[in-house]
């Protein structure tokens, strides 16, 4: 099939083209984001393949679709950036990457934890200057601290593994608890109890109208002084200005984010040499026990390497079955 791969960054075209050695699709690559302007990129296309912030609202659809796109395939798990009710009408097949790697992360997770616990950040910078002082390093213990997970699908339930090899007690939210956390000796309980309790609160779930703003000025009235918040999964999850209010009183002591609600027009970019008109997000930068990287926590050769396997496995069921092999749509999920 021809597929046109929008945000292409070098290392997409590099595991997209080791994998498509097995497929032999005809893949052509833009590094433009998708958008109602970029859409008439799509012209020759039968499918398009896009990323977390590559924009698929009803009308870039409704363009798509009368260009003679008829699959999106999606390389990544989250779809909260397509309309879905339009694509169905419209019949343009929406596919994704349920489970690159789950390990990639969870371990980045834990990794902003420890570095944000034990300032690693800033010791690494004191020490390139000769500063060797550990005043203001001070950390604490993992072991028999209580985390709080929100969302315990593949990667919550890692998570949980991994916090229980560092001794934590383990609260954990889920519409749907998994049976298998019970080995990690998870306990549920509802939202307000888990913020309450926990010295930790990590985001492992999708964003959907429901999560929308999950962690807003409410939830933090109810969290422990000085929690520490990381999210790692979509930024919307978190009212960002609600947290910037909390880390100025002292509510929030640690923050790691590896996505932001108003990503799309920083991440994945070199902006060294640029200012940076996000005001919102400038502020964030200016604390210094936030801990911000740049949606990177997929990012290991193995879950690239996956996400391209599955990738054009949906392109190649599409093309020889007429539905590929990990569909989304509004039916599928009632």
């Amino acid at each position: 099939m021809r597929v046109l791969v929008f945000s292409t960054k070098p290392y997409d075209r590099k595991f997209l083209d080791a994998e498509n050695m097995h497929h032999g699709h005809e893949l052509r690559y833009v590094e433009a984001r998708l958008t109602s302007e970029t859409a008439i990129l799509a012209a020759d296309a039968e499918a398009v393949c896009v990323f977390v912030n590559d924009l698929l609202g009803a009308d870039v659809l409704r363009q798509l679709a009368d260009r003679g796109v008829r699959l999106v395939a999606l390389r990544c798990a989250g779809f909260n950036n397509v309309d879905l009710a339009a694509a169905g009408s419209l019949g343009t097949r929406i596919a994704r990457v349920p489970a690159y790697s789950p390990f990639a992360v969870a371990e980045h997770t834990v990794g902003m934890m420890l570095a944000l616990n034990r300032r690693l950040h800033r010791a690494y910078a004191r020490v390139r200057e000769g500063n060797f002082a550990l005043d203001g390093l001070l950390g604490f213990d993992l072991n028999r601290r209580t985390a709080g997970i929100i969302g315990t699908g593949k990667i919550g339930s890692v998570v949980a593994r991994i916090l229980h090899g560092f001794g934590c007690q383990i609260l954990a939210h889920d519409v749907r608890p998994d049976p298998e956390c019970a080995a990690w000796d998870v306990r549920y309980v509802d939202l307000p109890e888990l913020l309450a309790a926990s010295d930790i609160v990590t985001l492992h779930c999708p964003l959907t109208p429901a999560t929308h703003h999950l962690i807003d000025a409410a939830a933090l009235r109810q969290v422990r002084h000085g929690v520490m918040l990381i999210n790692t999964s979509r930024g919307a999850l978190i009212d960002t200005r609600a947290v910037i209010a909390a880390l100025k009183s002292g509510t929030i002591g640690f923050l790691g984010l590896d996505v932001y609600e108003e990503e799309a027009d920083l991440f994945f970019e070199d902006l060294s040499g640029q200012v940076i008109h996000d005001d919102v997000f400038a502020r964030l930068l200016t604390f210094p026990n936030v801990l911000i990287t740049g949606h990177q926590a997929f990012f290991t050769e193995e879950a690239l390497t996956n996400i391209a396997q599955t990738t054009l496995a949906n392109v190649t069921a599409f093309e020889e079955r007429g539905e590929a092999l990990h569909e989304v749509s509004v039916e599928r999920l009632a």
